[in-house]
């Protein structure tokens, strides 16, 4: 018969090896996820390099129209400040000389009214 301390032994010892199997099977389920991590992070870096390419041709086209953009925004600028001082010289020369015309008239015409006799005007009865 077995003693004591060679059954305490068989046990230790088999509980051993089943940590080790368990271990086992532990690292190589983690081998293959090493395996499958390297694999999908290699696909990742071949498809990932022509989109950094097509990505850095995208900035670089539109930084250029974007050149493009503020040429355009700079010459509406200077559209619109000529056409306000030609607005504003066109109402210094046609408003100055309108508003002595029409001065001119009123004071003619108040003349006039001034220097005709004053005729009585009929009242109308019902």
């Amino acid at each position: 018969m077995l003693t004591a301390g060679e059954v305490a032994g068989l046990i230790a010892a088999t509980g051993w090896i089943v940590l080790v199997c368990v271990l086992a099977m532990v690292l190589v389920k983690l081998a293959r996820l090493l395996t499958e991590t390297t694999k999908a992070v290699s696909d990742l870096n071949n498809r990932l390099t022509p989109l950094l390419d097509d990505l850095s041709v995208t900035v670089s086209e539109t930084n250029r129209q974007l050149i493009a953009v503020e040429a355009i925004a700079e010459d509406v600028k200077q559209v619109s400040g000529h056409a306000a001082k030609l607005s504003a010289v066109t109402q210094t020369v046609f408003t100055g000389p309108l508003i002595k015309v029409s001065s001119l008239t009123y004071g003619v015409r108040r003349a006039i009214e001034a220097r005709r006799p004053r005729r009585a005007v009929p009242r109308r009865t019902r």
